[in-house]
């Protein structure tokens, strides 16, 4: 059976015995860590709504940059050493839905962001981050590719995109425009049903992603 590794795109045969540690290169060690970044910022919103100390958000806020940075790096070091792990696609899908999908969504939820309609919201952007993952992972290898087997576009915003929005949500607490003082405060769509327009921003961020007709060059 063969593999094919996110970052390089290159098949290797693999038998049918997995090894936990043996099969870690550096790369994987490197994408874990963007992994690990995504679950402690969602830790940190998640600590926020007990504490109520605006440190938490920071927190949260802080560490998905260094997630980007790891998921940046891993690509690079699996390149330059010129190996990949048997699981680097996967494990790379899958830090990536925490750190720049569950975690911004997070964030959002607990800045304010906490109405039925605004969880259905960011239901939609993580499902769409789902998605959008899940279809590079079964299209990459008949993706267009240069000489040295990296693809040229992709299909849709990647979902490191998202980090546009934690920036947003960063300006916001920087001024107090959170919680009950988050920008157009909250509409009431229908009787009982109430959202915070700012939500609206991440379904726009899920549905690029998704896009099929929205090609974005690769750096």
């Amino acid at each position: 059976m063969a593999s094919t590794d996110k970052k390089n795109d290159t098949p290797r045969e693999v038998d049918g015995h997995f090894s936990m540690v043996r099969n870690f290169y550096l790369a994987d060690v490197i994408t874990l860590m963007n992994g690990i970044c995504g679950v402690q910022s969602v830790l940190s919103s998640m600590r926020y709504l007990t504490t109520n100390n605006v440190r938490d958000l920071y927190l949260s806020m802080i560490l998905l940059p260094f997630a980007m940075f790891f998921d940046f790096m891993d690509g690079r070091v699996a390149r330059w050493r010129n190996n990949s792990s048997l699981l680097g696609q996967e494990l790379d899908s899958l830090a990536d839905l925490i750190s720049f999908g569950v975690a911004p969504a997070a964030l959002a939820y607990a800045v304010g962001m906490r109405t039925y309609l605004d969880t259905v919201a960011l239901t939609y952007f993580i499902c769409c981050g789902i998605a959008r993952l899940a279809r590079y992972n079964a299209t990459v290898a008949l993706a267009p590719k240069d000489a040295t087997g990296k693809v040229h576009h992709f299909e849709g915003t990647p979902i490191p995109t998202s980090l546009a929005l934690v920036a947003w949500i960063a300006y916001f607490v920087k001024n107090g425009l959170y919680l009950d003082a988050l920008p157009g405060s909250i509409v009431e769509v229908a009787q009982g049903w109430e959202l915070h327009p700012f939500v609206m921003s991440f379904v726009v961020s899920g549905t690029l992603m998704i896009s099929k007709t929205l090609r974005i060059p690769k750096p």
